[in-house]
């Protein structure tokens, strides 16, 4: 390509190496594909050519901060997104210097919105328990109330993210003592199973009424077919509304309340970070302040003095 190609064909090579060199998600490469294209978008209104791959390498910071401006005004983002649209511009600008050798070493020092440090929010210990016993009572039809008993344990007990369970296949049966899980960014990981979990998903394996093979899902809809993400979802809804429990507990609460737990009860760090599959210690330090927060409520709920 040439200093003169178009920011709009650079977006469709850039998006191509996404796949092809980091193995993104389908849902990670639209958003990328949005917050670049958003931004290719602004220039092109604002002059009176497309701009282009040498275009690129004099755009100053205030263009982008307008750019963020914009969006931000227009209410279609919060600091979290607007700071991860300028992480995808910046990718999008390291892309265009090892590949079309234009530098803009403006952009990519250029730091995100300002955002307030949100915790996970974990199910309490009782709350986990009361939403995997309940789980098995909100359906007259056994093998579904067994297969949503099952989903919900698996995720406490082994920390997956609902589309990792929900991957899983015929050929998981009978449950291992083990599960092999391809995480985010292609990653593979290691995760023992416990004993109560893989009687449940043997119960519930026993009561489903559809095949079992490596072809076929391991949690199946009502009607057949692999079961999906929003089924999970509308399960945790449902048992909020029994259990009347705050709209965080969904699916992903599960999975934090397994390494808050686990940290709890005095788990060790870097096995939770492998556990989860977190590329950096960091991610998994966050429930730390987790721990923190909650030794800082028993403090002032119990201190006399308090």
């Amino acid at each position: 390509m040439s200093l003169t190609t178009p920011a709009s064909d650079l977006l469709t090579d850039f998006l191509a190496h996404l796949v092809r060199e980091r193995g993104l998600s389908a849902h990670t490469l639209t958003a990328y594909g949005h917050d670049v294209g958003s931004f290719i978008g602004f220039l092109n209104a604002r002059a009176s050519a497309p701009t282009s791959c040498r275009d690129l390498g004099e755009i100053e910071p205030r263009t982008v901060r307008a750019w963020l401006s914009q969006r931000r005004k227009a209410g279609l983002d919060s600091p979290a997104s607007l700071s991860r649209a300028l992480s995808a511009l910046r990718t999008f600008f390291t892309w265009i210097d090892a590949t079309q050798n234009v530098e803009n070493a403006r952009i990519l020092a250029m730091a995100g919105p300002k955002q307030a440090s949100r915790l996970p929010r974990p199910t309490s210990e009782t709350d986990t328990k009361r939403l995997i016993e309940t789980a098995g009572t909100l359906n007259e039809e056994p093998w579904i109330a067994a297969r949503d008993t099952a989903l919900l344990t698996l995720i406490y007990a082994t920390g997956l993210r609902i589309s990792e369970a929900l991957s899983l296949t015929g050929q998981h049966h009978p449950a291992p003592d083990m599960l092999r899980i391809l995480g985010k960014r292609q990653k593979i990981r290691i995760v023992p199973v416990l004993p109560s979990a893989r009687d449940v998903m043997d119960e519930y394996a026993r009561l489903c009424p559809y095949q079992m093979s490596e072809d076929t899902p391991y949690f199946y809809a009502v009607r057949g077919g692999p079961m999906r993400p929003r089924a999970a979802q509308k399960l945790m809804q449902d048992l909020r509304g029994a259990l009347g429990l705050p709209e965080s507990a969904t699916p992903h609460a599960l999975r934090h309340a397994f390494a808050s737990h686990l940290l709890a009860h005095n788990g060790d760090l870097r096995s939770i970070q492998a556990l989860m599959g977190h590329a950096s210690p960091s991610t998994t330090q966050v429930y730390l302040g987790v721990e923190d927060a909650r030794l800082t409520q028993a403090h002032r709920l119990a201190h006399p003095r308090a």
